[in-house]
């Protein structure tokens, strides 16, 4: 599969679909068009008959998720109207993580902070790595679109699948 952007990378291995968070240099720094990706790689993953599991990932060995890319909020969240269309799209993003009806995995490996954590905590299953993992939740509510959505979205009610 073709990601709608260099920053996500969505492979098919077997009966995994792989989603790579791809912003090694900001430790996998959520930008905008990350969340955009995000529901069109989970419907393609979706709709694949072949993928049973999908398992999220970041790039490289320094980060799950470090949180939203903070150098773009000078641009993308300047006003009330960019702040409120920002937190549709990383709510979209999350809600379609959360529908989605195959089994999901978070492999942790680093950093997992803030809306990297709500991520997380709308998979599955989370798998993390014992070296080297910093799993943190954000610090303020208003200062992450996702704290607000990770804290409704916790614990995950959907069962597994697997567990049928």
């Amino acid at each position: 599969m073709i990601s709608p952007t260099e920053r996500m990378i969505a492979e098919t291995d077997g009966a995994i679909g792989w989603m790579m968070f791809n912003n090694p240099a900001r430790r996998n720094a959520l930008s905008l068009d990350m969340w955009q990706a995000m529901p069109v790689i989970l419907d393609h993953f979706e709709r694949d008959p072949d993928v049973r599991v999908i398992v999220l990932r970041g790039a490289g060995d320094k980060a799950f998720i470090s949180g939203a890319d903070i150098s773009q909020f000078e641009k993308q969240r300047s006003s009330a109207d960019s702040i409120a269309q920002y937190d549709k799209i990383a709510e979209g993003a999350l809600a379609a993580l959360q529908e989605v009806s195959k089994p999901t995995i978070a492999m942790i490996h680093g950093f997992c902070i803030g809306g990297g954590l709500g991520i997380a905590l709308g998979c599955d299953h989370l798998r993390r790595r014992a070296c080297g993992s910093s799993i943190v939740p954000c610090r303020k509510r208003s200062s992450m679109a996702m704290c607000g959505t990770t804290a409704r979205s916790w614990p995950r009610t959907r069962r597994s699948p697997w567990g049928r």
